[in-house]
């Protein structure tokens, strides 16, 4: 999928496991360069081994800054030069907003959230020089809808959304390309380990949060999603001379888009007087 003569250098983000560990693989494979980056160094370590001078492995814990720019100064020591910057480092939050207390909600925004902002701008002034790159930015499904039980992780997506669909504005001008992915239920280790449910369970909310509990418990390794498919999809979007800002991955993220997109449409219209009506008069 990489012609090795051109081949492209990425920095990933949670390289563990799940996606994170399959792209940086596959992207290895396929001759491309990795700075593969993980809390725990020692799970990355044969990435190195298995390809000298070709792939790098370099702690890397996203909600703290400071590491974040030895992060990327390690890489861009190794590599000389970042094409691809893959914001893949998250977790799941599961729980209702009253049940979640306020370290667990700090955690899931650090993570989700400031972890993506800083890791990006760390490495914008590398890119803006450059005149050149593509930014990754692992959003959801539930970046796009909501169920209840995943507010908080939902929040952290949408936040995401919101700030990688400006960046793409930006930097358009400058030659550097945004794609958000926006994946619905795939067999990583999102249900079986990645995911965090609150400490607190409130009764009254088992027909809701209560729910998304029992589905995350149940639904690990019969996902629809092939993560295989799904990260060369990633590598088929920064090949392409023309990437989208958004890429749905899987048949239950398109379902669901579509399902959101016709509730808003009918939302707008349904309300279009009241809408119209709120603006002086011509």
């Amino acid at each position: 999928m990489t012609n090795p003569d051109n081949a492209r250098t990425w920095f990933i983000t949670g390289t563990s496991s799940g996606f994170g560990r399959l792209l940086a693989e596959e992207v290895l494979k396929a001759g491309g360069k990795v700075a593969a980056t993980a809390r725990n160094i020692g799970q990355i370590a044969d990435l190195e081994r298995d390809y000298p001078g070709r792939a790098r492995a370099i702690a890397l814990d996203v909600t703290h800054k400071a590491q974040i720019q030895t992060a990327v100064e390690q890489a861009l020591e190794e590599f000389g030069h970042i094409d691809v910057l893959v914001n893949n480092a998250g977790y799941g939050l599961i729980g209702a907003v009253e049940e979640v207390s306020d370290e667990e909600i700090r955690r899931q925004v650090d993570t989700n959230v400031y972890g993506v902002l800083n890791v990006t701008r760390a490495l914008l002034p590398h890119m803006r020089a450059r005149k050149s790159g593509h930014i990754i930015n692992l959003s959801s499904i539930l970046g796009v809808t909501v169920t209840p039980g995943f507010t908080l992780y939902s929040l952290t997506k949408f936040a995401v959304e919101g700030f990688s669909e400006g960046l793409a504005q930006e930097l358009a001008p400058l030659g550097v390309k945004v794609t958000i992915i926006e994946p619905g239920p795939f067999r990583t280790k999102f249900a079986g380990g990645s995911e965090t449910i609150t400490k607190t369970e409130i009764p009254d909310y088992a027909p809701t949060a209560g729910k998304a509990r029992e589905y995350i418990r149940s639904i690990d390794g019969t996902q629809k999603g092939d993560p295989l498919r799904a990260v060369h999809a990633i590598m088929q979007v920064v090949e392409s001379p023309n990437p989208p800002l958004r890429l749905l991955l899987g048949s239950v993220a398109f379902a669901r888009f579509n399902t959101k997109m016709q509730m808003l449409e009918k939302n707008a219209a349904e309300w279009q007087a009241v809408t119209l009506a709120a603006d002086f008069p011509d």
